[in-house]
Parts: C-alpha cells; structure tokens; sequence
C-alpha cells in the first residue's frame, strides 16, 4: 500500500499510528492471479487452516501436469472423483463445477474487467457464484485486484484485531467496527491488514 495509506491513518487513529510504527509498512500488492485462480483457491482454503488447503491445492494442481494453475477447460474434463481425491469435500466440488462452467460460459468475468469495476458491483457479481460469499469477495479485492478501500467487518481476525489494539473486554459489533472504520476511508484494507497484525503481535 501507499505511504499515504500510512500517513492518513496515523494522523486520524492514534491506535493505529501506533500499531504503524511498531510493525512497519504494509506490503500488500496484487497477486496477479486470475479471478478463476483466485477463487478455486479460496474456495479450497474456506474452513480450513493455510497448511491443509495448500496440501490439497498441490494435490489438485499435479492432477494436470503442466506449468501454472489448471485451465478451466482441463478441470471441466475431469472426473468428480479425480477433484475428489485432491481432498475437496462434495460442497467445495459443486463450487468449483460451478466456477468452472462460469469461467468457461464467460458468466465469470475477467481481470481485466473486473478491474474497470466498482467494489460493490464485483461483490454482487462474484457473490452469485455457489459457495462464495461476501467474504471471500472482500480478501479476493484485497489480495487480488489490491483494492484501498476494503473493510471485511465480519471478519473474525479484524474485529478480534480491533478487540486487541482498543483495549476492549468484547469482540466489536459489525456495525460498530464499520463505523468506527468510516475514519479510515478511502485506506480501509490498510487498517484491515494492520489489524490482522495485532492479532500476531498479540500471540
């Protein structure tokens, strides 16, 4: 992110200036993976830790040899039991068949479109794809197209983030961690990221 991230948020929350200064810049960039990528890997990482989905991501990628994530094509050709055997449950299959068909159908639009899209549009579009919710959309704005402005209020890391860096005996309300974020615009992934940080530091 931007030294003017760093500088806004320092100069309208006191916390977070000092959550700055004590881990130092924030170095999100986008990955520059496509939204097909992005999401069948997300999907694979919903409900469990980082190391298991990657173990499974690497499964699913050596069942087509080659350079690079699977081509929709590659994995619409393959049998529900071969994805199986990579360790997706039935529920993150049906999602990724669904994925699939919609990156094939053009119902999943490009990076290079969805680029030119407002946050909120991208979120209604990504949302009507089976097994994605509004979370997953918010970390692929973040991660991926590296949105400024995103604050994932629902977020069990962020509020507990925030519970840890204002003192507070309670986990924040959604509600009340979105407006207490109002500050924070247009730099709200930036606080987000942070926030995550008071977590590690913390442990």
């Amino acid at each position: 992110m931007t030294p003017e991230a760093h500088a806004h948020l320092s100069r309208v929350d006191p916390v977070l200036r000092r959550l700055i200064r004590r881990v130092g810049p924030c170095p999100i960039r986008p990955d520059r993976r496509t939204p097909y990528e992005a999401l069948v890997s997300a999907v694979a990482h919903q409900q469990l830790n980082g190391t298991a989905a990657g173990t499974i991501l690497r499964r699913f990628r050596a069942l087509f040899p080659g350079r690079g994530f699977p081509k929709p094509e590659l994995v619409a050709a393959a049998s529900d039991e071969a994805i199986r055997s990579a360790g997706f449950s039935r529920a993150k299959l049906a999602a990724i068949r669904d994925l699939t068909q919609r990156a094939l159908n053009g119902n999943l639009p490009s990076r290079r479109v969805l680029c030119r899209w407002e946050d909120d549009a991208i979120v209604e579009r990504l949302t009507e794809c089976r097994g994605v919710g509004r979370w997953t959309v918010e970390m692929f704005l973040m991660f991926t197209l590296a949105r400024e402005d995103v604050l994932p209020v629902d977020d069990f890391g962020v509020r507990n983030g925030f519970r840890l860096a204002y003192g507070l005996d309670e986990m924040p309300a959604p509600k009340a961690l979105a407006e207490h974020g109002e500050r924070w615009r247009p730099h709200r992934t930036t606080a987000s990221w942070y926030l995550w940080r008071a977590v590690d530091l913390a442990r």
